[in-house]
């Protein structure tokens, strides 16, 4: 078993040469977002010298700089891969700068496809050093094909599901895990893909497992967070109209077994990211989701959570109207407007 870290209780400087931005370094701005204490620094020599909020809006009070000589000034004691590229290679370039990271002492942190602990020379270099190489991707061993036991749990589990990659499944679930404990709700947010890890501290990252144990994961998650919770807030991954993801989607679909799920969209996006495939209207998305769920444990979709990180005030409450109009659902911008919409619509339907 690969030791893991916590992020928490650690100084943070987080690699995003080139690469810095809300889309482009998608774990670097969940880092900022989630654990805004922790982060010391970004490295991204194309927007050195700037704050990291003046590039993504938030994390204001970080400094952007150019190399981690810079970044050390900061005083860091872990190194997080700020990327999460199709494919989850490492950048070549990028290789060199993480071996000066763990000759300095920095743990590292990666959510890559790309195994850093299978790195000869960087194993040996953290076994040199007493650095861990933590690989939030990597997938426990001996996971089982899916037996439809989640549909056991005593918790009431939601799943995350979308229109798209990036459309917001994990900061919806998050956001909803937050509110619904403000609430006082015995809730529990169930990480399945690597950046949800790194900020929760556990799950399993879906897209790393054999495909025959995708759902079989899946469904160990939910056993997971039953243990102690009453509520389960279970990240979505993918689409079911993606070319390229609709595999994983599937399997958190059959093997997490919820009970409802809230669509994440973003409205401005008409059609699949780098594809030409054209979004279906949130209507037909739905009900997509709807029919595969039916033979196995009929769900509903009880909610909208709409990304509407590029839209205007005015455009943003238009966009939220009208697909409340178009479905009948309740709908909000979660970090625009919080998720209490979301958490009146899950409390209805909790079980008793």
């Amino acid at each position: 078993m690969q030791k893991q870290l916590n992020p928490k209780s650690h100084r943070i400087v987080i690699l995003a040469e080139g690469s810095f931005g809300v889309l482009e370094s998608k774990t670097a701005t969940v880092l900022v977002r989630y654990l805004p204490k922790n982060v010391v620094a970004v490295i991204d020599s194309t927007n050195a010298g700037k704050d990291v909020s003046n590039v993504i809006g938030i994390g204001d009070g970080i400094p952007v700089v150019s190399s981690l000589e810079s970044a050390m000034h900061f005083k860091p004691t872990m190194l997080a891969i700020g990327i999460a590229p199709p494919g989850g290679e490492l950048p070549p370039e990028w290789h060199s700068i993480l071996c000066k990271a763990i000759i300095n002492g920095l743990h590292i942190m990666s959510g890559l496809h790309y195994f850093l602990s299978d790195d000869v020379e960087m194993f040996q270099l953290a076994a040199d050093h007493d650095v861990v190489l933590w690989d939030a991707r990597k997938p426990p061993e001996n996971l089982p094909v899916a037996t439809c036991i989640a549909a056991s749990v005593n918790a009431t589990v939601i799943l995350t599901v979308g229109s798209d990659c990036r459309v917001g499944k994990m900061l919806s679930g998050i956001e909803i895990t937050h509110t619904a404990r403000e609430r006082g709700l015995n809730a529990e947010f169930c990480p399945t893909g690597q950046n949800g890890i790194m900020v929760w501290g556990w799950g399993i990252a879906i897209d790393a497992v054999i495909s025959d144990f995708t759902a079989g994961a899946a469904e160990q998650i939910v056993l997971e967070g039953a243990k102690n919770h009453d509520l389960l807030i279970v990240e979505g991954q993918g689409s079911l109209v993606h070319p390229g993801y609709s595999g994983v989607t599937l399997s958190l679909l059959h093997g997490s077994m919820p009970d409802a799920m809230i669509f994440c969209h973003q409205p401005s996006r008409k059609k699949v990211a780098r594809y030409t495939v054209p979004l279906p209207s949130i209507t037909e998305m739905i009900a997509h989701y709807e029919m595969l769920t039916a033979p196995i444990k009929p769900a509903k979709v009880i909610g909208l959570a709409l990304n509407c990180f590029d839209l205007s005030e005015n455009e943003t409450d238009e966009a939220i109207a009208a697909a409340e109009e178009e479905t009948g659902l309740p709908a909000t911008d979660v970090v625009k407007f919080g998720a209490d919409k979301l958490v009146d619509a899950i409390q209805n339907i909790l079980r008793k």
